[in-house]
């Protein structure tokens, strides 16, 4: 299990700025999701407004989480399925193992879930003698390396073609020594190879969920890759691992949900594989497990619900909010300590793992508004941000340095004359500095600014300077 180091956040930043190979990944996703997105959000006309009905979904169900968790356990029943309450990841551990034994299971695949990060699933099955197999690509690499994922979507988004041959020269020794490694297809069939026996043997699938619907009582999974089919139709055990927010009410619902989703997460119109399973397989069915479970896990989110902090239920996990935001762009993924990294992660992370653990994260943001402008559900991340700010400063958990400075602008931000008397002089000193490159590479003040960019110099005239002019 890859320990939490969010109380460590600083110091995990500062090693993410000078890793040269992270940087360099980091810069595609700039690139790619970013240019994606734009593309498949334009090409769709009512796109803004399917933004408006999928908020007012989300908004909905998690007013009345509890009746729609009640009517899909009915319909899940009635299909021949099994669902499990867990009320944090013991629970959900030892559920899944429970299952994992009553059919003698030696090796497990699984889909990929953030779930089963959260309550760290395989180190657990590994430490009671079963196998688990990532059968996602990007997780499949990780887990090889032994490392977190570092995105949402992309787990694997922070490591080189090199490092990904390098893995598996380390750890698939049945193959010859002297294979060639050095195109993506050579990855990739390597990794097919690998995993087609792996897939046939399994005892046990379990996957994650996009979201489960009440009136149909199936769980809906959302992969490029096909491997989210085969983990949960070949083996005789089906186990879907989701948390309570996944719920949806109807299939009308889902669709509008799903419109949204590819979009917003790698610029798709849909993904390739789109799978609703509703059950056991039926006697007539070709295919599918003898065994469906869901495991359905709180975890802190039940606390979540009944605060401020209840409208960050509605995350469908896109991760379009780490796609544009400058500060995870800047640190990747496992800077910020956890399962969730980026804006989403700094609101959710605080709020599952206690704001003790995770008071820097709502620090890691410049609150530019870009993640709520992207996001498919509308959640107002920089306004949740600041109440984590507010918390942090009430309960006394940041550095003195900050709460000292905050103090001091508080002073001359309730007085406006004194405020604008010291802005003006500062404001002309500053340009008057930089008159020759029109930028400073150093500020006393901004240090944390100027080692990674310059400050751009002040020009013109303030924008207090040009309010009053306007109103004369």
């Amino acid at each position: 299990m890859v320990e939490a180091t969010t109380t460590q956040f600083k110091s995990n930043v500062k090693k993410a700025l000078v890793d040269k190979q992270l940087q360099k990944a980091l810069a595609g996703i700039k690139t790619g999701f970013v240019h994606n997105r734009k593309i498949a959000s334009e090409r769709l006309e009512e796109f803004e407004d399917l933004r408006d009905r999928a908020r007012d979904i989300k908004t909905h169900t998690i007013q009345h989480l509890d009746a729609y968790l009640e009517i899909y356990q009915q319909n899940v029943e009635a299909s021949g399925g099994h669902v499990h309450w867990a009320r944090d990841e013991t629970e959900a551990r030892e559920i899944i193992l429970a299952i994992c034994q009553s059919v003698d299971a030696k090796t497990v695949t699984k889909g990929k879930s953030m779930i089963g990060e959260e309550i760290a699933i395989n180190d657990y099955l590994e430490e009671n003698g079963l196998e688990p197999i990532e059968t996602d690509l990007g997780e499949y690499i990780i887990q090889l390396r032994g490392e977190a994922p570092s995105h949402i979507i992309a787990p694997a988004s922070h490591v080189s073609k090199e490092q990904v041959a390098d893995a598996f020269r380390e750890t698939h020794k049945n193959l010859p020594a002297e294979r060639s490694l050095e195109e993506p297809d050579e990855l990739l069939a390597e990794a097919r190879a690998m995993l087609r026996d792996k897939f046939i043997n399994a005892d046990v699938g379990i996957t994650g969920a996009n979201f489960l619907i009440a009136e149909t009582g199936s769980s809906v999974i959302v992969t490029n890759e096909g491997n989210g089919d085969l983990t949960q139709t070949l083996p005789g055990v089906h186990i879907a691992l989701a948390s309570i927010e996944k719920v949806v009410p109807t299939l009308e619902d889902t669709t509008t949900l799903l419109r949204v989703l590819a979009r917003s997460a790698t610029g798709q119109e849909m993904s390739s594989y789109t799978t609703f399973s509703t059950g056991p397989r039926r006697a007539a069915d070709l295919d599918g497990p003898a065994e469906y479970h869901v495991v359905i896990l709180d975890n802190g989110r039940t606390d979540l619900l009944a605060g401020d902090f209840s409208e960050m239920l509605r995350c469908i996990r896109c991760g379009a909010c780490l796609n544009h935001c400058p500060v995870y762009n800047s640190i990747g993924g496992h800077a910020y300590g956890w399962v969730y990294p980026g804006p989403m992660g700094a609101v959710l992370t605080p709020g599952l793992m206690g704001l003790d653990e995770a008071a820097d994260l709502p620090q890691a943001s410049t609150l530019c508004g870009k993640c709520e402008e992207v996001c498919p559900v509308r959640i107002p991340l920089p306004s949740l941000l600041r109440r984590w700010r507010d918390q942090v400063y009430v309960r006394d958990l940041g550095d003195w340095q900050t709460k000292w400075a905050l103090k001091w602008w508080a002073v001359f931000a309730k007085r406006p004359a004194l405020y604008h008397f010291f802005a003006g002089p500062k404001m002309q000193f500053l340009g008057w500095w930089a008159r020759k490159k029109g930028h400073l590479k150093y500020i006393p003040s901004l240090k944390g600014w100027t080692r990674n960019r310059n400050f751009p110099a002040p020009q013109g005239k303030t924008f207090q300077q040009l309010w009053k002019e306007k109103r004369k």
